[in-house]
């Protein structure tokens, strides 16, 4: 698809030598919301900005969870919002031998090791970290007689992992303790999202992230992998998370209603005014002069570190 034309320089970011690729990776469980067009908006201004790529990829590794139709749906409303990706779709669901190949690589030099605990097992005996239980090890040493393997989970390293992210700032913690060996194949046959997306990641070049910051912890796990792969570690760029009226995060919020595809432009305005960016002209009222306007516009360095409660005049009006 044709990209929009991107400006001469990123306002408030430095200049790059190495060519910019950046993505955005939704979930089919459901049609966008305004928190997913956050997410959208964010990774595509800061792609055309400085005049990169900018692609799509559907994760539906869980059809479980996905919803009929949801796939398409998100495809058609970025189309009809203007957001123009480059090359083809790929979805995840269709690139299963590339996730059985790192897998095997790692089990090659002993990174992964069978695990039989199930959830409410490790819930039981698990100590609490900062997104729940922490994986206790039981396993780490071998199978406890008796035990068939149900998942494979990577074997963390003893230091402390961190990244700089371009909003959030340095965030490094020791993933080994407070976030604990985790699943690389799940129980259900599933490759695990965090392995699946890093073998991603890799294959499609793409080295500028920018995302939700409800992955933030997910980033740690993601740049061990990219370490134990020997694979090329992108920039990070974590957006503030949109909030419901009591606090919730909104893609599991009633307040998360579809977009509206027939009507974008008040969505984009809200959506960029909540990354904090310069104030719209208040005569623009096209969907191509938005465009045009943003992307000479957006700063990375304008958007807010944490989360922001959307306003509920907002979800009333403006989302259907």
């Amino acid at each position: 698809m044709t990209a929009h034309p991107a400006p001469n320089a990123i306002v408030g970011e430095p200049a790059s030598s190495v060519p910019y690729c950046g993505r955005f990776a939704p979930s089919p469980t459901g049609l966008l919301h305004f928190g997913s067009l956050v997410a959208a908006l964010g990774s595509y201004l800061d792609a055309r900005a400085a005049g990169g790529a900018w692609l799509v990829r559907i994760e539906d590794l869980d059809q479980n969870r996905e919803v009929p139709g949801a796939a398409a749906g998100i495809l058609r409303t970025l189309e009809r919002y203007g957001m123009q990706w480059d090359g083809r779709v790929v979805y995840q669901r269709q690139r299963l031998s590339l996730y059985q190949d790192a897998l095997a690589d790692l089990g090659r030099r002993g990174l992964t090791y069978p695990c039989g605990c199930s959830r409410k097992e490790i819930a039981a005996s698990a100590r609490s970290g900062p997104e729940g239980p922490v994986y206790p090890g039981t396993c780490r040493a071998g199978l406890p007689p008796g035990r068939n393997a149900r998942t494979l989970r990577l074997r963390t390293r003893a230091e402390e992992v961190g990244i700089e992210d371009r909003i959030q700032g340095r965030v490094a913690l020791a993933v080994h303790v407070e976030l604990g060996d985790f699943v690389l194949h799940r129980a259900d046959g599933i490759p695990a999202y965090q392995l699946a997306v890093v073998v991603d990641d890799a294959a499609q070049e793409v080295n500028q992230i920018v995302r939700g910051a409800d992955l933030l912890l997910s980033s740690l796990r993601q740049r061990l992998l990219q370490q134990a792969l020997n694979l090329p570690c992108p920039t990070y760029a974590h957006l503030p998370v949109a909030l419901d009226s009591q606090g919730h995060k909104l893609s599991k919020s009633d307040a998360a209603r579809p977009l509206d595809a027939s009507d974008p432009l008040p969505s984009l305005a809200c959506a960029w005014g909540f990354l904090g960016q310069v104030a719209l002209p208040s005569e623009l009222d096209r969907l191509e002069e938005f465009w045009t306007f943003a992307i000479a516009h957006w700063s990375a360095a304008r958007v807010p570190k944490g989360p922001t409660q959307t306003s509920p005049i907002f979800h009333k009006e403006r989302v259907h």
